[in-house]
């Protein structure tokens, strides 16, 4: 997924002679702490909720500020995981997209992100979830895949993760099956040391309200 395909028609963008009165009162409207200015297709910077707190008269243009976070964007077929990696570096609310032209084709939110990032590991589809512990050298997708396939799942989403300098992995491996006791067996059976497992259907609720309650506080 790319960073075109996120990208919200909600947004409206401001303009250098927009007021700091004026942005304050769109990021409350939009539930933002970033907005983008624009002046006609001339993508000039994101403009902060803390920048607008530090002028001395909130009625001022924004063109007559300097633009904290101004090189903060990312291009149109950039993968989702670099939206994800400057969202979370430069801790925004929202990420501007720009054309091959440097031209601003619109904005991704926090919430948008997470909406299309959820449907990427299948939060929403019901299933079991098995975390594993392994080594570095010890992982292969390969093996992991037809454990799951042999037990007649399949793999819904797979995350890998891992402390830094560190050669431990997690693995938490998402299947369309919320009875997984015949693929815990074969883990076991393969020596995968198994971390945690969620496997009931009310667990499965129980994350699935908790997702949505998510998702209400991001739209606050």
């Amino acid at each position: 997924m790319f960073a075109k395909h996120l990208i919200t028609d909600s947004i409206v963008p401001l303009k250098t002679s927009s007021t700091g009165t004026d942005a304050l009162g769109q990021m409350d409207d939009y539930k933002l702490s970033h907005l983008p200015i624009v002046n006609n297709e001339e993508f000039l910077g994101l403009i902060s909720d803390e920048d607008i707190y530090v002028m001395s008269n909130y009625d001022e243009p924004l063109g007559n500020h300097n633009l904290s976070l101004s090189a903060a964007y990312v291009e149109q077929n950039q993968h989702i995981f670099e939206v994800l990696k400057q969202i979370s570096e430069l801790k925004l609310t929202l990420l501007p997209v720009l054309d091959d032209k440097n031209h601003y084709l619109g904005a991704i939110t926090l919430q948008n992100l997470v909406q299309h990032f959820s449907k990427m590991v299948a939060v929403e589809n019901p299933g079991g979830i098995i975390v594993i512990d392994l080594s570095h050298n010890d992982y292969s997708l390969s093996e992991i895949a037809q454990i799951v396939e042999s037990n007649d799942a399949k793999i819904l989403s797979l995350i890998v993760t891992s402390e830094k300098d560190s050669t431990k992995l997690e693995v938490t491996i998402k299947i369309n099956k919320i009875d997984i006791k015949s693929v815990l067996k074969t883990f076991k059976r393969y020596n995968y040391s198994i971390k945690a497992t969620l496997t009931e259907s009310d667990d499965y609720e129980d994350l699935k309200e908790r997702y949505d309650s998510f998702m209400n506080y991001l739209n606050i």
